[in-house]
């Protein structure tokens, strides 16, 4: 990539028929990841008619971006408009690239009559999706309302941190919520009121359903809660595009979300993910791209929950597919995926990045063949920029932006 208009004319053109593009990034934290995978949607979203961008965040904390762009909210600037992304990890998508891409969705949809959407596809918002649901029955029912706390007032007795209700209910002997959850699903669904406003808050109230579930699988081991959780974000797709009468859209995720899981040893496991099912569900309609990168540094936590650091990634295994491509002695390519044949080592950063047990935490084995249609290395990339950096952010070791060149 050069900077150039015609960056990614190969991809875009193997891509353009596809109702689905699915974009990943190794890290959660990699500033290029977020600028390359922003500009191939700004194309797709221009030359091939996507208006769907939906991406690993939760539903209604997105649902606000979704206004702003959109010109339907009160939020004046973007920051303003993410400030509901306050759980960890916050740096996902309070930062600066997503803040510049935000900008630009505002600014497309100012002048375009196919207004392009921004949403959430992730289950974690439990407590908040509650609250949406309430105050929609607030305004439209109120006596469904009334019905509404009362079923979700079974949740009070755990608190605020999910991972109460989660031992609790699984471990604690503690009866679960479900029966609730799923009767106030099947009633606001039968309010049958055709508003954008319904379709928001039915998709709160199935996010509480799903969420349930999932928390309440967390302590049972295997790849159950990892499953639940794909199958909640596919299933909020699927929902969307047909709400939107068959959109075209773009998925952001991590490679281990979107590449698909049949190629990868995780799968062999019994996990399955985004790019798998949505493949299976829409066979020849799908693209999916990953990323890759040698070294270089990334916004990550050393644990669930702590700072937001600056850390520096350490060059990639010997053994690793991103070795391999570092070997080329290019800065910065795109791949067809069906020029990697084998399987080898894969490196996944998310929001926690362990240098200390590299091999361990980070490396599984994969086949990017099959996994991925097209793969963008990055030999050498940078952290992601917070908005809301903490000090351990500021005061890590980034490497110079002219490493390893030293110009």
């Amino acid at each position: 990539m050069r900077g150039r208009p015609d960056d990614y004319n190969q991809l875009l053109d193997r891509a353009r028929d596809a109702r689905f593009v699915l974009i990943g990034e190794a890290s959660h934290g990699t500033r290029e990841f977020y600028r390359e995978r922003a500009e191939i949607t700004k194309r797709l979203i221009a030359e091939a008619g996507h208006t769907v961008v939906a991406v690993e965040g939760d539903w209604p904390d997105a649902y606000r971006v979704n206004r702003y762009v959109r010109g339907e909210s009160g939020d004046e600037t973007p920051e303003e408009a993410l400030g509901d992304f306050t759980r960890f990890p916050t740096w996902m998508w309070r930062n600066t690239e997503v803040v510049d891409f935000v900008a630009w969705l505002r600014d497309w949809n100012d002048e375009h009559d196919a207004k392009v959407g921004f949403y959430g596809l992730d289950l974690y918002s439990l407590h908040t999706s509650m609250v949406e649901v309430i105050r929609y029955l607030d305004d439209v029912d109120p006596l469904a309302a009334i019905r509404a706390r009362r079923r979700y007032g079974c949740f009070d007795q755990f608190g605020l941190d999910p991972q109460v209700y989660a031992y609790e209910t699984a471990i604690g002997g503690a009866e679960a919520c479900e029966a609730q959850a799923v009767q106030q699903l099947v009633e606001l669904r039968a309010l049958r009121v055709d508003h954008e406003d319904q379709f928001y808050a039915e998709q709160n109230a199935r996010l509480v359903v799903d969420a349930e579930e999932y928390y309440r699988s967390m302590f049972r081991g295997g790849a159950m809660s990892w499953n639940l959780r794909d199958r909640h974000m596919t299933d909020t797709l699927e929902q969307l595009v047909i709400h939107l009468g068959g959109a075209r859209a773009t998925v952001w995720a991590h490679n281990s979300h979107v590449g698909d899981a049949r190629a990868t040893q995780l799968g062999e496991q019994g996990e399955w993910n985004i790019g798998q099912l949505v493949r299976e569900q829409h066979p020849g309609e799908t693209h999916i791209v990953g990323f890759s990168t040698y070294t270089g540094a990334v916004t990550a936590a050393s644990d669930w929950g702590r700072p937001a650091e600056r850390k520096r990634v350490r060059p990639a295994l010997p053994g690793s597919w991103e070795e391999l491509l570092h070997g080329t002695g290019l800065k910065c390519f795109v791949v067809d995926t069906s020029e990697l044949s084998g399987r080898m080592l894969q490196r996944a950063i998310g929001v926690i990045y362990r240098p200390q047990t590299e091999r361990i935490s980070h490396y599984f084995e994969a086949r990017p063949a099959a996994q991925f249609d097209t793969l963008i290395h990055l030999d050498v990339t940078h952290a992601l920029k917070p908005l809301d950096a903490p000090r351990a952010w500021h005061v890590a070791g980034e490497l110079a932006e002219t490493y390893p060149f030293g110009v």
